[in-house]
């Protein structure tokens, strides 16, 4: 018997591991991604005014969020600006105004006033990784979270972002939209 509890202790310690862990959508890197194409350049592709379309998705797996923004974005050179203006459909909005910074090698530096310290960045192929730390708003909680963006270039010019959220590691929320150039088909 104290054996079959050992065996089952160990099992659901090795299963809780597995999901706190999670390996899929955290383990992938940029370079899994480097011989994709088209090449994701952030200054072309997040350039200009664009149209996001996506849900929020809670810790249950459930949608507790949608939203329609749009975004702006310019540049000279390596420094850039993103702007972003949610509206959502319970009525709400949000403004956040992104400055952006390339570095060597597709990796890119970003700031924002909900961003807690410097975003990090690495393009690579067809896609883009960007890792922030977020403080969100007080009517949201006020929580700040971890966050893990991908964004993947399509063939068409639409990208399409997948961001994890995580509090003390657990995941708590996940985003998906599609950002395309305003005007472009849907």
């Amino acid at each position: 018997m104290k054996l079959f509890l050992g065996l089952s202790l160990g099992l659901v310690l090795l299963l809780l591991l597995v999901l706190l862990l999670r390996p899929g959508f955290r383990s992938q890197k940029p370079s899994d991604y480097a011989a994709t194409g088209p090449e994701f350049d952030i200054r072309r592709h997040l350039s200009g005014a664009m149209i996001s379309e996506g849900v929020i998705y809670g810790p249950m797996g459930r949608v507790v969020s949608r939203f329609i923004a749009d975004m702006n974005g310019a540049w000279e050179g390596d420094h850039g600006t993103l702007a972003e203006d949610f509206h959502y459909a319970g009525g709400g909005s949000q403004a956040r105004l992104w400055a952006l910074t390339m570095g060597a090698d597709g990796a890119f530096t970003a700031t924002a006033p909900d961003i807690i310290g410097t975003a990090t960045g690495q393009q690579s192929g067809a896609t883009v990784r960007l890792s922030y730390r977020i403080r969100l708003p007080e009517d949201a909680g006020g929580h700040v979270l971890d966050v893990t963006d991908w964004m993947y270039l399509m063939e068409n010019g639409t990208i399409l972002n997948r961001s994890e959220m995580r509090k003390f590691g657990l995941r708590v929320g996940e985003l998906i939209a599609t950002i395309r150039p305003l005007g472009a088909a849907r």
